[in-house]
């Protein structure tokens, strides 16, 4: 199941990456919010447009394709270093100690060959629809209005490589607990319980951070 969590930080380089990388995963994720609020925009000038003027507003259908990837793929990396994806904490949390940061280093580890499998073949998929000598180098573009779309498909592998990059640093954090032994190791999502969820929310809420 998906759960909360913590990153801890300090001065470590690999602390700095995570922090440098974050700053990268925040933009995508804010991308990916204002596609969300250009969608409802969208969606409130076409049925406006159709009830008062007959007129909804062309190639909607077409952006709504186009914006998918934006939405769906740019949060990802975000929400792996943050701990929210779903994933087995009734399982997981039955571990302590070198043997909990072992198990989080092979799911990582499978992760990111499954990404580098993706990245490899979304690239491949933008490549087949870009083309420098073509019109608005796209090979292939939407059934309405026409849009190119080779913008689209390049979003999938730029997001994808992001993430395997977090997962590179996640695998560095856990390898690095394992090996050294740490009880709280930096740049890896420290899955909270209840009461700690209910205190970080305090916090936040009192303005403390």
């Amino acid at each position: 199941m998906a759960g909360s969590a913590a990153v801890l930080e300090d001065d470590s380089l690999l602390s700095r990456l995570d922090r440098t990388l974050l700053k990268l995963e925040s933009f995508l994720a804010l991308l990916s919010g204002i596609g969300v609020f250009a969608l409802i925009a969208m969606a409130a000038i076409s049925v406006g447009g159709r009830n008062l003027f007959n007129a909804p507003l062309p190639g909607y259908v077409d952006w709504i394709e186009q914006a998918m990837p934006l939405i769906a793929f740019m949060g990802i990396s975000l929400v792996q270093r943050e701990g929210g994806h779903i994933r087995m904490d009734i399982v997981v949390s039955r571990f302590r100690g070198r043997a909990l940061w072992a198990v989080e280093f092979l799911g990582v580890f499978l992760i990111l060959v499954l990404m580098v499998m993706l990245v490899w073949g979304t690239y491949s998929h933008f490549q087949r629809s870009f083309d420098w000598a073509a019109p608005m180098w796209s090979r292939d573009s939407s059934i309405d209005i026409g849009i190119p779309l080779w913008p689209a498909k390049l979003l999938a592998p730029v997001a994808f490589s992001v993430l395997s990059v977090r997962l590179v640093l996640q695998l560095w954090g856990y390898g690095r607990a394992l090996v050294l032994g740490l009880d709280n190791p930096v740049a890896v999502p420290m899955i909270q319980d209840v009461a700690e969820q209910a205190a970080a929310e305090a916090r936040q809420l009192d303005g403390r951070e």
